[in-house]
């Protein structure tokens, strides 16, 4: 199966969930349990190749500029890894099924454990740095989704949230050096970096490179000192937790350290930082699990215990620490996972998850205490389990390990290490199942073994802890297949072999030792526990809530002055730093002789330039009467759209008028609602410090372009490569429309989704306000002036209906001609709005709505996905996406004329510019209603107040009744 399609499908099959939820928890779960196992029967079809040593490539370049190719890589470690995180996630989906209880969304639930495993799965198949990082965001950002699956747990919210902001935090970091490293490089390729072990650990930027890639890794595996978010995300379902402990999220961290080990290890920078690290989190997890009373708790800092053991396996740099490393991350992934669920079974049975109110379960639960038993022994590193082999392993490589100090100061502390994670197994078993036979009736809840759909998970995966424990040869080859592949061009798989017995060697006793004091350290518990209580200790939640406050402090501090909502505040501000740097460039540049000379402007030129600058200056001083204001806008763009025409810029011209009318039409709608005069709002003092401000930016713009206009350009203008190509590149001789629907094809189809938001937004909350404590000022207000007592004037309805065919076609014809001629999409959109808002004038909101046989949320939808589809279909032929073609054709009787899938793209704009104006339109005619007062259904009238009881000549008087604004 192809690599694409393994990482596509968990993502692609997350829709499935949800659409599955009302046919049941059984199809909800059996659809996500089949996406996963497509996935991993579609990654052991690789499997061949890799055990023949094959690496497994695919990809495309999707933005060569960037270096960001959409390539993947499937070697030995992305092959393990990836069997982890598919293989358990069968197990876990399986698990999850029965775990979760009727009230949870089980849909929701399988929909964002999907979304991560995808992530996950394209984080260890990625080749491309670039691509890596933006699924190891992905991976962030489904987490939180996962953990603070539980909305109603504060813990679970609180989890969620540390979760996202130390791992997303750490990822950004990490950015900036996987940017150094590729940049080192000269390719953003892993398959490329990997080989340049000696240029990169030779270049002055290895160290930020690899301090940056340390620290993302580290968030991410919850290291020290970032190891206090991972305990707080026991809070999420403990089918999350499982998988997130075992096989996905915080082993994302230690396949990166595995990944980049080949170009990143053997210098004394990564010795001492990543095995001090691994180090550390390996006995501060250790010590602290142990005095956990919550079973996740503890299996949540043995986690972090475990994984600082892996890491300062890799930190030492020898093949055989890699080699020991891989051996448990395999280890590690199947006792823990088993563990995790096990305590969900705990506490889904006994309802309560507390080991000093637990003990005896052995005798009411023993499928869960044999279970339990077995991966919990595997943990402590007993023999005969696969946890000991890996064990024995660490204890033999960090036995030849010195570190800041005399030889024995490592093997000490990893014995320590070990020692304490002995005594954490041997309390979660004593004190969780040994123990008297107890009355049912003390538990929080009866417990009893519960159905196989909740045991048989986490027992497969103590079937392969005991076999692997009995049987290491079977998993022998594999595991060095991975470590091949962590090694890389860096070293030589080590000639080792994994055996139960080894001899009488220093690893076997610093086992022993580590065995034995960890059943003292057990006996010992009650006076450690209250000895533990009773030493203060600094609380890395306190300080994390400390942190994330102080941060918050400064940014109120530094935002609230600034950024405080007020419009006039943010220009000024903007103003005053353009045009100061502005003045330092004038007074410290070097500006050249002028080129050009100033042209006459005749009589014409200085009328339209009069007309605008009194419009403005009108507009400023008078915009307290908010009509005048309106109007004098509407002057202003009008002369706009003229200086548009005198440049020879027709399709700004055409697109200036449409643009003004819709506008015009849409705020006169919205005044409706709004005082005629707004109140005086500043001070004297602060409207002379605004005119100053303005009046210093603008005389600043005005030199800024004198003096530009006087030169020729310092470079070669783009527009030269647009007109030179307009025609044999986008087959259009309007340039200005083929440089929007080819050149800058992406901008527009931006532009037109920004458009569709901003229609949605107006719309949402025009929802808002009638469905809100608005309603019913709005429906019940009254107007301050009479109104004309007739809604629809029958002079404006025809002469609206006469011309609305003739609106359409210029409409249409302004859409065709536009590629070659003036107009195109855009602007017969609003050509076209224009003659519908005219219905919408003459004959009323309610007329015109019984008319509509397309809700404009679809038009605006269709716009973007014609647009879309339109740019999609570049790519069957091999071309970046919304790269436009165009033949000519010939059909007889007609001449010869061109077809361009730029007109696709073009109608995609029509459709969303005309379902955008509409929806507008339609929000705010919505909220012209008012109670009591019924839509006319005819599309002209005369108000019956008008003739009933008043003089025919009274013609401008209206009844209480009249509604406001109803010709809209």
């Amino acid at each position: 199966m192809s690599l694409f399609l393994i990482v596509a499908l968990p993502f692609l099959g997350a829709l499935l969930p949800g659409l599955m939820n009302s046919a049941g928890r059984q199809a909800v779960g059996g659809v996500t349990f089949m996406v996963t196992l497509t996935a991993f029967v579609g990654l052991l079809t690789n499997l061949p190749a890799v055990l023949a040593g094959e690496v497994v490539q695919t990809g495309f370049n999707w933005i060569p500029a960037l270096g960001l190719n959409v390539t993947l890589m499937l070697d030995g470690l992305g092959f393990f890894f990836a069997t982890l995180i598919l293989g358990i996630g069968l197990l876990i989906i399986a698990y999850g099924r029965f775990y979760l209880s009727r009230d949870d969304n089980m849909g929701e639930f399988f929909t964002y454990l999907l979304l991560f495993q995808g992530a996950m799965v394209g984080i260890v198949l990625s080749d491309n740095i670039l691509l890596l990082l933006i699924f190891w965001e992905l991976t962030s950002l489904s987490s939180f989704l996962l953990i603070g699956y539980w909305k109603h747990l504060e813990a679970g919210r609180q989890g969620a949230r540390m979760a996202l902001a130390v791992t997303g935090m750490g990822g950004l970091v990490m950015i900036a050096g996987m940017l150094i490293l590729g940049n080192i490089v000269g390719s953003y390729d892993l398959s490329v970096i990997l080989q340049e072990r000696e240029a990169i650990q030779a270049d002055p930027m290895y160290l930020p490179a690899l301090f940056l890639i340390l620290i993302g890794a580290f968030t991410k595996s919850a290291q020290f000192p970032f190891h206090f978010w991972l305990p707080h995300a026991m809070a999420a379902p403990t089918p999350v937790s499982a998988y997130l402990h075992s096989a996905t999220m915080v082993k994302a961290g230690i396949f990166l350290l595995a990944r980049t080990w080949p170009v990143l290890s053997g210098t004394p920078e990564w010795f001492y930082v990543v095995t001090t690290a691994g180090l550390v989190t390996m006995i501060l997890g250790a010590v602290i699990a142990l005095f956990k009373h919550d079973l996740k708790a503890l299996l949540a800092f043995s986690t972090v215990s475990h994984l600082g053991l892996i890491t300062m396996l890799l930190g030492t740099g020898t093949a055989f620490g890699a080699f020991a490393a891989v051996f448990h991350i395999l280890n590690h992934a199947t006792f823990k996972a088993a563990l995790f669920m096990s305590a969900g079974i705990i506490d889904h049975e006994t309802g309560t998850r507390d080991i000093r109110i637990l003990g005896g379960l052995r005798h009411l639960m023993p499928i869960t205490f044999v279970i339990a038993t077995l991966a919990a022994l595997s943990m402590a590193g007993i023999p005969l389990l696969n946890g000991f082999l890996s064990k024995e392993m660490m204890l033999e490589e960090m036995g030849h390990t010195a570190l800041f100090g005399p030889d024995w100061l490592v093997p000490v502390l990893v014995t320590v290490g070990s020692l304490f994670s002995a005594a954490y197994c041997f309390r979660l078993i004593a004190h969780t199942f040994l123990g008297g036979k107890r009355d049912p009736e003390s538990y929080p809840a009866k417990p009893h073994d519960p159905g196989a759909g909740l045991w048989l998970p986490p027992a497969i995966l103590v079937v392969l802890v005991v076999l692997i424990g009995v049987a290491p040869f079977l998993v022998e080859d594999f595991v060095k297949l991975v470590t091949a592949s962590v090694l890389g061009i860096a070293a030589e798989v080590p000639d080792a072999h994994i055996k139960i017995w080894h001899g009488l060697v220093p690893a076997l006793y610093m086992s022993i030792i580590a065995v034995v004091g960890g059943l003292i350290l057990l006996a010992l518990f009650r006076p450690l526990s209250r000895a533990w209580e009773a030493t203060p200790r600094p609380e890395a939640k306190t300080i994390f809530d400390g942190i994330i406050a102080a941060f918050v402090a400064l940014s109120r501090g530094l935002i609230h002055p600034l950024h405080n909502g007020a419009f006039t505040r943010y220009a000024m501000i903007f103003g005053v730093a353009v045009t100061a740097a502005g003045y330092h460039a004038w007074t410290t540049g070097v500006l050249g002789e002028a080129t050009r000379t100033v042209q006459p402007a005749g009589w014409v030129e200085i009328a339209g330039w009069l007309m605008l600058v009194i419009a403005a200056v009108g507009l400023a001083s008078m915009h307290h009467n908010r009509l005048l204001a309106l109007i004098l806008i509407g002057i202003v763009g009008l002369i706009v759209s003229i200086g548009f025409v005198f440049f020879s810029a027709p399709d700004l011209a055409m697109t200036q008028i449409t643009v003004e009318v819709v506008t015009i039409i849409l705020m006169l709608l919205a005044l409706n609602f709004l005082p005629n005069h707004t109140p005086l709002e500043t001070s004297f003092l602060r409207r002379v410090r605004d005119v100053t401000v303005a009046g210093a930016a603008g005389l600043a713009a005005m030199a800024l372009s004198y003096h530009y206009l006087l030169r020729d350009a310092v470079t070669t203008p783009i527009s030269e490569f647009h007109l030179a190509n307009s025609y044999k590149g986008g087959g259009g001789t309007n340039v200005v429309n083929v440089i929007l629907v080819d050149f800058r094809g992406f901008d527009t189809f931006g532009e037109i989704i920004v458009l569709g938001i901003a229609a949605l937004l107006i719309f949402a909350l025009t929802e808002a306000l009638l469905n809100g404590p608005v309603r019913a000022r709005l429906l019940n207000r009254v107007p301050d002036k009479p109104l004309s007592g007739t809604q629809h004037p029958m002079m404006m309805v025809v002469l609206t209906r006469v011309i609305f065919p003739v609106v359409l076609l210029v409409g249409f014809y302004i859409f065709l001609r536009g590629h070659n001629e003036p107009g195109g999409g855009f602007i017969a959109g609003l050509i076209v709005s224009i003659g519908v808002v005219m219905q919408y004038m003459a004959s009323g909101f309610g007329w015109a709505e019984d008319r509509v046989r397309f809700p404009y949320h679809g038009v605006i939808g269709a716009g973007v996905l014609v647009a879309g589809l339109t740019g999609i279909g570049a790519w069957f032929v091999g071309k970046p996406f919304l790269t436009s073609d165009f033949t000519y054709v010939r059909i007889p009787p007609f001449d010869k004329f061109e077809l361009a899938t730029a007109a696709l793209f073009d109608l995609g704009v029509f459709l969303a510019v005309l379902g955008a104006v509409m929806l507008s339109l339609e929000s705010f005619s919505r909220l012209a209603r008012r109670a009591h007062v019924k839509d006319s259904e005819n599309p002209m009238d005369i108000d019956p107040s008008r003739t009933s009881n008043q003089n025919p000549a009274e013609v401008d008087i209206k009844g209480p009744d009249t509604p406001v604004g109803e010709g809209a």
